[in-house]
């Protein structure tokens, strides 16, 4: 038989296709026999067993649509305090950016921070940055940082 991938719980336990019968079937991880697994919206070809989606495939020459992003495989929240007490104390090395995933102006202050004139560069930076931390509200910082 053939439908569609209706939805997957969030534990990835369970899911729901739309048989072209009209009927809704169950499945679970196991069910699956190809390699890309479910997606909402895929095309699939089963067997049916008991109201059970079985021996699932993609329909070939369908293009599965990507799976929605796993919550759990998000980026990690970034703390604030750790940002701000990086920042203050190891700023002019600009450990707190290398934190907070601003690579490439932790690379510039790192490098600076190797001449004594650029420490008076990255010495402010640093500390201005760890005031904009502080004063920064929480969701906004989880916005541009987490």
């Amino acid at each position: 038989m053939r439908g569609q991938v209706l939805g997957v719980d969030r534990n990835g336990r369970e899911g729901r296709i739309a048989g072209d019968d009209g009927q809704r079937y169950w499945f679970e991880p196991d069910d699956w026999s190809d390699r890309i697994g479910p997606a909402v919206g895929a095309q699939v070809d089963f067997e049916v067993s008991n109201g059970r989606a079985l021996r699932i495939y993609h329909v070939p020459g369908t293009v599965a649509p990507r799976p929605a992003p796993d919550p759990a495989r998000r980026r990690p929240r970034k703390d604030k305090v750790a940002a701000v007490l990086f920042a203050f104390f190891l700023g002019t090395l600009g450990v707190h950016r290398f934190y907070l995933g601003r690579t490439g102006s932790g690379i510039v202050m790192l490098l600076l921070s190797c001449t004594l004139v650029g420490l008076f560069v990255t010495g402010p930076w640093a500390l201005i940055d760890a005031i904009r931390y502080l004063v920064m509200d929480h969701e906004e910082f989880q916005h541009r940082y987490g």
